[in-house]
């Protein structure tokens, strides 16, 4: 019975890790795919490798709040952990079949926490520490994207130009040193035809970015694979991330090709630029959240990034007395695009480029923002329920 559940606990793992790495790859790589500057192939092994390597160093830090501070690692018996997991595989399935994508990190926890209220140990300092984050560190990442977008992005856009020629990036041409009694033909790598040096920094900055995002979503994510396992003693930590790191890869070389078609034909939407500063920012906080232990949801602040660097764009057409008096400027894909690389718009000036399209749907931003809010608040309640009426 023990190996069975063992089995079964191991099995829901992989499957939440699978799951973690279809999404967050196509999040990460997305706008590398969508432009052309790295294949699917090369996304999923760069996700695989850098997602390890943030579970491997920052994750552990998560590991350890998931694995033994908001409940005591004693509470982690074997049919405990597989029923946490359990409850993370439910919000996975949950947020796939309504088409939103649900925060395995609040999920998560809530299912710890169902589970140390239904027992008495539930540690309500770490707990409330943890919701406390959830609430900042989205408000913060809006009103960092809206300072980008209202002050900085304009200059940016105007003076990187980010964009691709047609032709290879790179050509590697053949020089041939002549040596007594044969001529070696050593490989010279240079430019490709119409490429600038600009547009390769460009192409490197891309895939850094999404290397980076990669680094902190391994950093976020495997602990919400393995960490019940970790804590109840049935996994080491070493062997909890890399059996974490095997599923993400899976997933990344797998499920996240039709997620790398999805995400990175709606990340070209907004310019190049835009989504390189939403993955910095969102990828930033949560690499700062979880060297402090705090599982967070990269989905939710990437998410408040967009929102806030597109309001920040947007009410450029207004002055900031104005604003602060109500003036409601609509948001748009458009308040993303390019300024002219020969002038930049000055603030409170019309400009007719930021009110063409709307930039979200505040329906479906409200019906994501209630499943975000629903999937954990179903997973403490269910888990909570199930851990009262079974001794597991």
């Amino acid at each position: 019975m023990v190996e069975l559940l063992l089995i079964l606990g191991l099995g829901v793992a992989v499957f939440v890790g699978f799951n973690i790495g279809g999404s967050s790859t196509g999040v990460a790589f997305g706008p590398a795919v969508g432009s052309g500057v790295v294949s699917k192939l090369a996304a999923a092994a760069l996700m695989t490798g850098f997602a390890l390597l943030g579970g491997w160093t920052v994750g552990r830090e998560v590991v350890e709040t998931m694995g033994g501070q908001i409940v005591p690692r004693d509470e982690f018996t074997l049919a405990a952990s597989v029923g946490v997991l359990f409850f993370v595989g439910l919000a996975l399935l949950i947020s796939n079949v309504f088409g939103v994508p649900a925060s395995t990190s609040m999920t998560a926890v809530g299912a710890i926490a169902g589970l140390g209220v239904a027992t008495g140990t539930l540690d309500e300092a770490i707990m409330l520490e943890i919701v406390s984050w959830w609430i900042v560190a989205p408000v913060l990442a809006f009103w960092v994207c809206a300072v980008i977008g209202r002050y900085v992005y304009p200059y940016l856009d105007a003076r990187l130009q980010l964009g691709r020629s047609d032709g290879p990036l790179v050509v590697v041409d053949r020089l041939d040193v002549p040596f007594p009694r044969l001529s070696i033909g050593v490989p010279i790598p240079g430019l490709g035809p119409g490429t600038t040096v600009r547009e390769l920094g460009t192409v490197v900055l891309v895939v850094v970015i999404a290397c980076y995002m990669a680094f902190s979503a391994g950093a976020s994510n495997v602990a919400n694979a393995v960490a019940p396992l970790v804590g109840s003693g049935q996994l080491s930590m070493n062997g909890g991330i890399l059996l974490a790191g095997g599923a993400i890869g899976l997933g990344a070389f797998t499920i996240a090709r039709r997620t790398l078609d999805t995400v990175g034909n709606d990340l070209t939407e907004l310019p190049l630029l835009a989504a390189l500063v939403v993955e910095t920012v969102s990828a930033t906080f949560i690499a700062f959240l979880s060297a402090i232990g705090i599982p967070a949801s990269l989905a939710v602040s990437a998410t408040m990034c967009i929102v806030g660097l597109g309001w920040g764009r947007a009410t450029r057409t207004v002055t900031l007395g104005e604003a602060v008096r109500g003036a409601s400027p609509e948001l748009s894909v458009d308040a993303l695009a390019a300024d002219s690389p020969d002038e930049v718009a000055p603030i409170g000036e019309a400009d007719d480029t930021l009110t063409a399209h709307k930039l979200f749907d505040p329906g479906t931003t409200g019906r994501i923002i209630f499943f975000w809010l629903l999937t954990p608040s179903v997973s403490a309640v269910t888990s909570y329920l199930l851990f009262s009426a079974v001794a597991l």
